[in-house]
C-alpha cells in the first residue's frame, strides 16, 4: 500500500478528518509531510483529542527504531491493548509489513506498520475501521455525558 491507499481508505469513513500539515500552516515543522486522521464530524481538529490513526515519513526524535525516510513510512493505530495483542506479528518495529507494537506507545495500544504490504493490508483496513469506530463511539458517549 501506498500512503496515499491508506488515506483514501480513511477519507470514506464517517466523520473522518484526515490532517496533513505542511509548511505555511502554522503547524511544526517536524509534522510536515505525516498525516493525523481525527474523528470530527464537523471538519474542525478537536482541541482535545489525539488522532486515532497517524502515518509518519520520518523518524522522530527519541522514536528511531522503525528507520523511516526515503522510502519508509509507518502507519499507526491505536487498537487498544487487547486487541494490539492479537494482532502483532512482530518484534521488530522496522520490519517491512508486519505489524508490531508501536516503538513508543505500543504500552497505550498502539500498533504500527511499516510499508505495509501485501501481508498486511487487509489486517490494516481492518484496524482502521475499527480504531474509527471506537474513536466514534468514544465521542458519541462524550457528547451523552455533556448533554
Amino acid at each position: 500500500m501506498e500512503i496515499e491507499q491508506v488515506i483514501e481508505t480513511v477519507r470514506g469513513l464517517d466523520g473522518a478528518l484526515v490532517v496533513q500539515p505542511a509548511e505555511g500552516d502554522g503547524s511544526p515543522t517536524l509534522a510536515w509531510g505525516d498525516t493525523f486522521l481525527y474523528h470530527a464530524p464537523d471538519g474542525v481538529v478537536p482541541e482535545r483529542t489525539q488522532p486515532w490513526a497517524t502515518i509518519t515519513t520520518k523518524d522522530y526524535p527519541g522514536d528511531e527504531a522503525s528507520r523511516l525516510g526515503p522510502g519508509r513510512f509507518r502507519v499507526n493505530v491505536h487498537v487498544g491493548r487487547d486487541r494490539a495483542a492479537e494482532v502483532v506479528s512482530t518484534e521488530d518495529p522496522a520490519e517491512v509489513d508486519a505489524i508490531a507494537a508501536h516503538p513508543a506507545y505500543g504500552a497505550l495500544g498502539w500498533v504500527s506498520i511499516v510499508n505495509p504490504g501485501e501481508r498486511t493490508a487487509a489486517t490494516l483496513r481492518r484496524l482502521l475501521h475499527e480504531a474509527h469506530e471506537a474513536t466514534r463511539a468514544r465521542a458519541a458517549r462524550r457528547e451523552r455525558a455533556r448533554s
